[in-house]
């Protein structure tokens, strides 16, 4: 079974949480007999076709970046090029021009939509796109959603309630790579093994100013990873507010991001809007056996951390209560320790990729089923009896 995923960006020049989705959905699907391969725009592609882990990326040259959403002006003939040689479509939205590539490729291929998040930021813009976007659901075969919180919560997925699964995202832990132990040396050696840990992008969803306006009066080490549009803003607000104790590290290797997770105490994760979906960064925290804070946002945020039991989950946008919750888990260590425990057992239970691999390769195969079943059900043409 051959499978194209299209997404407007791609490892390895974009390193978000959805493109790390679309890896693990291709990788873990070689073991049940998907062979996946991704269509996704680059601003200066190096070549035509490049190698991520074990499949093939193909890259058109984005033309232009408009309100978040990248256009080419070469994407629709490689489009029709590459469907023809696929047995179904795995669309990632949002992203409005594919939506125009699918109707005009007009491909007549299965297709499936992995529907990571509703459009937040662009509100304005959304009332125009609006139409577009309902008919291109309305004409895929079914959706996936990450998790039954946000499924519950979209205004956009109530509408095609018939036609959409929920698919948690998973990870492979054995892809990770163990750091040597000069690596956790280092880290230990700066930041010791408690502090609190944020990993991801810095992007206005993800709360960082609701975390530092938390840390004021605090003296626990706050140890940041990442980088993103932000990143300025939020260094000048650490230092207006004086916070030494927090450390902006930028973004690091994949072996130094593990080690700083396997040494920290506790992930922290502030986001605050329903742009975040899910939280691949903090799924990464419960790999590691990690106590987490998050807030409630209606999303998979809170799918993944269950409030009391993995961590501490807490209202949105309120600095005093994520500063209560960082406090409690920082003076109970071994509250910390067992929810890191139970986060731990919730990944392996819910959150593999091998478990995501299985679920998304039966979907497909049954997408594929009915679309063939369909057709063999269609009454013949009114003049059939006469040839």
């Amino acid at each position: 079974m051959r499978v194209l995923h299209l997404f407007k960006t791609y490892l390895p020049e974009s390193v978000g949480g959805i493109e790390q989705v679309i890896l693990q959905i291709c990788q873990s699907g070689i073991a049940h007999g998907m062979h996946s391969e991704v269509l996704a725009l680059s601003d200066n592609p190096c070549a035509a076709q490049i190698q991520v882990a074990d499949h093939q990326v193909h890259l058109v040259k984005r033309d232009l970046h408009i309100a978040s959403t990248g256009l080419s002006y070469k994407i629709l003939p490689k489009f029709k090029q590459l469907a023809a040689q696929f047995d179904l479509i795995n669309y990632h939205f949002p992203w409005p021009m594919m939506d125009l590539l699918h109707f005009a490729a007009a491909t007549g291929k299965p297709s499936l939509v992995t529907y990571h998040s509703d459009i937040i930021q662009q509100k304005y813009l959304l009332k125009l796109y609006r139409p577009l976007m309902h008919r291109f659901l309305d004409s895929v075969d079914h959706i996936v959603t990450a998790s039954p919180n946000y499924f519950a919560t979209s205004d956009v997925l109530k509408r095609y309630r018939c036609k959409t699964s929920v698919i948690p995202y998973g990870l492979d832990k054995a892809a990770y790579p163990q750091p040597q132990t000069s690596t956790l040396q280092g880290w230990q050696q700066r930041f010791g093994t408690r502090f609190f840990l944020f990993v991801g992008v810095m992007r206005y969803y993800k709360g960082l100013h609701i975390l530092l306006e938390a840390a004021k009066g605090s003296d626990y080490p706050i140890v940041i990873v990442g980088a993103g549009p932000l990143e300025q803003e939020l260094r000048e607000q650490a230092q207006r507010l004086r916070l030494k104790h927090v450390h902006f590290l930028g973004r690091l290797a994949e072996e130094d991001k593990v080690a700083l997770l396997q040494l920290c105490s506790a992930v922290v994760f502030p986001s605050h809007l329903r742009s975040e979906a899910f939280g691949i960064s903090l799924l990464e925290g419960a790999m590691y056996g990690k106590p987490m804070i998050s807030s409630e946002i209606g999303t998979g945020t809170s799918y993944i951390n269950i409030h009391g039991q993995t961590g501490l989950v807490v209202e949105r946008s309120n600095p005093q209560a994520l500063r209560a919750a960082m406090d409690q888990l920082w003076h109970n260590p071994e509250q910390a320790q067992a929810m890191g425990r139970q986060a731990e057992q919730r990944y392996w239970q819910l959150f593999t990729a091998q478990r995501m691999g299985e679920q998304n390769a039966e979907l497909y195969r049954q997408i594929i089923a009915n679309r063939l079943n369909a057709k063999t059900a269609l009454p013949a043409p009114p003049d059939a009896a006469l040839r």
